[in-house]
């Protein structure tokens, strides 16, 4: 969270994270072009090789003002390939949420595993609190008998965290998914005493 006082802006950083190929490019290229361009930055793609991370910036109108401040939204991909892994960590630094886009595919069950476990370990070397809002999309949705919340809870160990079923391509669950992530990263700095905001 970066707040810019003389434009009275508090500018959040949304992070999407997930396995290679889960859908995370898709949700931001869905957002962007499905966003007003008078509320939304250009779509900024930076490549290295085969790595790509995505993001662009854009104004949550509907969120209204923070203790007077203009909510901006940072949204960032990172690359799922397991290899950069070097880049992920960069990308997540400085999260104020974060959307797990998991794929819904069985035989990806082990992917989304390790992903969630990588997410986990670089959170703490990022010293990204514990109560980093997350939410959990799961996307293709469309597949021969997808993995339920039911069985992602218990393939991720997870209890809390609130989640979205998503066939992103056609942009569903997107914007639903993008709405709990603000909602939520709104509230934890709202009830988080050091930021000052009420």
């Amino acid at each position: 969270m970066i707040i810019n006082y003389p434009k009275r802006q508090l500018n959040l950083k949304i992070v999407y994270y997930g396995p290679a190929m889960s859908g995370k490019t898709t949700n931001l290229e869905y957002i962007h072009s499905h966003t007003d361009p008078n509320r939304r930055s250009n779509l900024v793609s930076l490549r290295n090789a085969e790595d790509r991370t995505l993001f662009f910036d854009f104004i949550q109108l509907e969120l209204g003002r923070i203790s007077g401040l203009v909510p901006i939204v940072q949204l960032y991909t990172v690359p799922g390939q397991i290899y950069y892994q070097a880049s992920r960590k960069v990308v997540l630094k400085g999260a104020d949420g974060i959307v797990f886009v998991a794929d819904s595919t069985r035989n990806r069950a082990q992917e989304n595993i390790e992903s969630w476990n990588d997410l986990q370990l670089h959170m703490r070397e990022q010293q990204l609190s514990a109560n980093t809002p997350i939410v959990i999309q799961l996307n293709k949705q469309d597949v021969e008998h997808p993995i339920s919340q039911t069985e992602m809870r218990a393939l991720l160990q997870i209890e809390r965290f609130t989640m979205v079923n998503a066939l992103a391509v056609y942009g569903r669950g997107v914007p639903e998914t993008l709405k709990s992530i603000c909602t939520e990263t709104i509230r934890s700095i709202q009830l988080n005493p050091n930021t000052g905001m009420v």
